[in-house]
């Protein structure tokens, strides 16, 4: 591939991204749509609206009329009226209407816009149970339940069947605590109820909390774990739904970006599934829905006990829940996720024992960090100052040989590597061992709770974006804003790519190659969160300095000796390895196809 080939084929993508953007179709035109299928499918089936709407209507008095005398009869009806449970931490606002919760505030903590925390709230929030009586399912969701508020902490919440037999909600808010213990008795409803089990039915919409709901529609998921397993959690960034069926279930969650809400059953859920939808509603960021199994033993008194959390996700609050919850902070895959659980999170917890700014605590973390890797990059650039002061001799060779045999070409650059004693993966090999740990920063930035509403310098918040440029308009690849930090970091990238050409000698394609790269990630990064791309700023700047540093220590001329010195060496015989010998019998064959080639021309 030449620089021609290259150019176009960035071109072309760049054609296509922008087709996708200029011509996608409007919000308005996909719920257009989505309604049309809708109707589409109504109509095939001999749906009408009329057709529903007019039998329902002449059935409702008498509809009415049984329902209030079979199950629940007196509960069907009613004002809807709320209470309030608080303490230091939680105010939790409950509605006789499904005696559920009806909202959710986090006390202490706001929005982005400054707003008091609300998890969620109103009448698309269901909590309750589905009861099949009589061969018909009933929702506790539907009923009017009796409101007894014991104490300031406890409330009571009892929907009647009949003469001793009820449906119960026990609610208790521990004192300084987000847990609340959670019972539902049922009481009397032996042969009343058919079947060995109930389902639990929980639905609540996320409300929007963080500045960008792109970002809290990638962190928000909800979350299950299985007994004697690890814990999961479905898709983050499209409408899935999923049967879980694979064993106990201990708990569930509804996580979102930086807070959660946990359901936790003492004897855990038999089965069950869950589902998530993206919103497009302002304000909005996912529907969550779950309906999990209970077993009903058709005990005359028959007791559940749960319990809930709902708060923060930092990682130290959710691992005091204990069932592993501190696993809904996504700390990435293996091996990363170790990395930042058993080296980087306990590093930068000892860090933030000092009280300092955050910003500061990222700047030690990078030093830190940059220190304990100095020895791979020490020998990174001593590699690629090796194959800089071999390139003279690499010329000759290519010279001599041509461009038109590759074959031979690599074969006597190989005979090369081996006389002076340079591996010429020496300069890769100790930048991919230190991957995984550029990587584990990826994911341990973004998901840190302790970074949010955290200022530093210009940036008012590191657990979000600093917009520098608000565009008013959304510009392909990059967005609706520039963040200041991301173009600093990709100017930083930039410098320090210049500079490692300068150590490597790279020319030609590759010497290119390196300044796309920062772009591509000015429009990846450039919503991420500006702890984030202060992070690879500092680690760009420190790295630049570690090799200026390096570079005055090392002497080109005393390595140009040594490899001169190696040549002259007697090089013992080492038994080559199957993969060496395979590579050998590869490049002969295709050095004797050329020449065959050669020959029949």
């Amino acid at each position: 591939m030449d620089r021609n080939t290259f150019t176009g084929l960035f071109l072309i993508m760049i054609v296509f991204a922008g087709s996708f953007y200029f011509f996608k179709p409007s919000e308005a035109e996909i719920k257009k749509e989505q309604q049309r299928i809708s109707a589409d499918s109504a109509r095939k089936a001999g749906v009408t609206p009329d057709s529903i709407a007019a039998p329902l209507a002449a059935a409702a008095p008498a509809l009415d009329s049984a329902a209030l005398k079979g199950p629940f009869g007196a509960n069907l009806t009613g004002e809807q009226s709320t209470s309030v449970l608080e303490n230091e931490k939680l105010k939790l606002t409950f509605t006789n209407k499904g005696g559920k919760l009806l909202s959710v505030e986090v006390k202490n903590e706001k929005t982005y816009k400054g707003d008091p925390l609300i998890l969620f709230q109103g009448d698309q929030n269901k909590f309750g149970l589905n009861l099949n009586i009589g061969g018909k399912i009933t929702s506790t969701n539907d009923l009017y339940f009796a409101a007894t508020k014991s104490s300031a902490t406890s409330m009571t919440m009892r929907a009647t069947y009949g003469a001793g037999k009820y449906v119960e909600y026990v609610y208790n808010l521990k004192p300084k605590s987000n847990n609340i213990d959670f019972n539902i008795n049922l009481n009397g409803l032996n042969q009343v109820i058919q079947g060995n089990s109930i389902s639990l039915n929980w639905e609540t919409v996320l409300l929007e909390q963080e500045k960008s709901v792109k970002n809290e529609q990638r962190y928000s998921a909800p979350y299950y774990k299985y007994a004697e397993k690890n814990p999961d959690h479905i898709g983050t960034d499209k409408d899935v739904k999923e049967e879980l069926t694979e064993g106990k279930i201990e708990w569930i969650a509804f996580k979102q970006h930086f807070y959660s809400g946990v359901l936790i059953p003492k004897d855990g859920f038999q089965k069950g599934d869950l589902e998530v939808k993206v919103s497009t509603e302002p304000g909005k960021v996912k529907w969550y829905g779950a309906n999990m199994q209970l077993p009903f033993n058709q005990l005359a008194s028959q007791n559940y006990a749960m319990s809930f959390y709902f708060g923060n996700n930092k990682f130290s609050e959710l691992k005091s829940q204990g069932h592993e919850i501190e696993k809904l902070v996504e700390m990435g895959y293996w091996p990363i996720k170790y990395i930042n659980r058993f080296v980087v999170l306990p590093v930068f917890n000892f860090l933030e024992g000092f009280g300092w700014n955050y910003g500061l605590i990222i700047l030690v973390l990078t030093i830190l960090l940059k220190v304990v890797l100095s020895p791979l990059t020490y020998k990174s650039y001593v590699s690629m100052a090796k194959m800089r002061i071999l390139k003279p001799e690499m010329d000759e060779i290519k010279a001599k040989v041509g461009d038109d045999n590759p074959t031979l070409l690599q074969q006597e650059y190989l005979k090369l590597y081996k006389q002076v004693g340079v591996n010429p993966l020496g300069g890769c090999l100790p930048m991919v061992l230190q991957l995984p740990i550029v990587m584990a920063f990826f994911f341990f930035f973004p998901n840190l709770f302790e970074l949010r509403g955290e200022s530093f310098l210009w940036m008012n918040d590191l657990s979000t974006y600093d917009e520098f440029v608000k565009f008013g308009f959304t510009i392909p690849f990059i967005g609706d804003h520039l963040s200041l930090m991301c173009v600093l970091m990709t100017i930083s990238t930039l410098i320090y790519t210049y500079y490692n050409n300068q150590i490597s000698g790279a020319t030609g394609q590759m010497k290119y190659i390196g300044y796309i790269m920062p772009i591509i990630f000015l429009g990846v990064l450039n919503d991420y969160p500006a702890g984030l791309n202060y992070y690879y700023f500092l680690a760009n700047m420190l790295t630049f300095g570690q090799q200026f540093l390096i570079k005055k220590m090392v002497n080109d001329d005393k390595i140009h000796a040594i490899l001169k010195e190696n040549k002259t060496k007697p090089k013992e015989e080492k038994k080559k390895s199957k993969f060496q010998s395979r590579l050998d019998d590869y490049m002969r064959q295709q050095q004797q196809t050329k020449i065959q080639t050669k020959k029949n021309k």
